[in-house]
C-alpha cells in the first residue's frame, strides 16, 4: 500500500475517554448494515499505526476478529448483551482494561456503532474504577465527552454498575 491511505483512516466517530489509554469509536469498518471490508482494513491499518495495542470488542458476536488477527492486531473480545445480566460481562470487560491500562496499552473500545449502549459501559467503566465519584456526575461527563444525551439502555448500564458497587 503506498500513498496517503498507507497510513489508513481513523476509525469513525473515535472519542478519547482517557487521552493515549482508551478511545472509543464504531466498529472499524462501520455498522453492520454499512460494513465494508476496505474501509476495515484502512481503519485498522490507522490504529496499528496510531500505536494502539488492542482493539476491544463488546459485540455479542466474533465480528471482526478474525480480521484483525489477519491485519497483525491484538484483540480482545467480551460480549456485553443488550438483555439480561450484563453484570458479569462488565466486571470482566472492564478488569481487562485495567489490567491493560496498569501494562502501559493503548486500547480501542467498540460495538456496533457509537451508541447509548457503549456510551453507557463507558460511564459505568469510569464509575466502576471510582474515576467518578457517582451515577449522576459519571452520566454527565459521558454525555459531554460524547456530546449527547444518555438515553434509557445507558443509563441502565450505568445502574447496574451503581447496584453492585463500583471497584474500590
Amino acid at each position: 500500500m503506498k500513498g496517503k491511505w498507507a497510513a489508513g483512516i481513523p476509525p469513525r466517530n473515535l472519542t478519547w475517554v482517557l487521552p493515549g489509554i482508551l478511545a472509543v469509536s464504531e466498529r472499524p469498518g462501520g455498522q453492520a448494515a454499512t460494513h465494508r471490508k476496505v474501509r476495515r482494513q484502512e481503519e485498522v491499518i490507522w490504529l496499528r499505526e496510531n500505536g494502539f495495542d488492542v482493539v476491544i470488542s463488546v459485540l455479542t458476536s466474533p465480528q471482526n476478529l478474525a480480521a484483525y488477527a489477519e491485519l497483525s492486531m491484538e484483540s480482545a473480545h467480551h460480549p456485553v448483551p443488550k438483555v439480561g445480566d450484563v453484570t458479569p460481562a462488565l466486571v470482566e470487560l472492564y478488569g481487562d482494561i485495567v489490567a491493560r491500562q496498569a501494562q502501559g496499552q493503548q486500547m480501542l473500545l467498540h460495538a456496533d456503532e457509537l451508541g447509548d449502549w457503549i456510551i453507557g459501559i463507558v460511564a459505568g467503566y469510569l464509575l466502576w474504577t471510582g474515576r467518578l465519584p457517582d451515577t449522576p456526575t459519571a452520566t454527565t461527563v459521558a454525555e459531554q465527552l460524547f456530546g449527547r444525551q444518555l438515553g434509557s439502555q445507558g443509563r441502565s448500564l450505568v445502574a447496574v454498575v451503581a447496584e453492585h458497587g463500583p471497584r474500590s
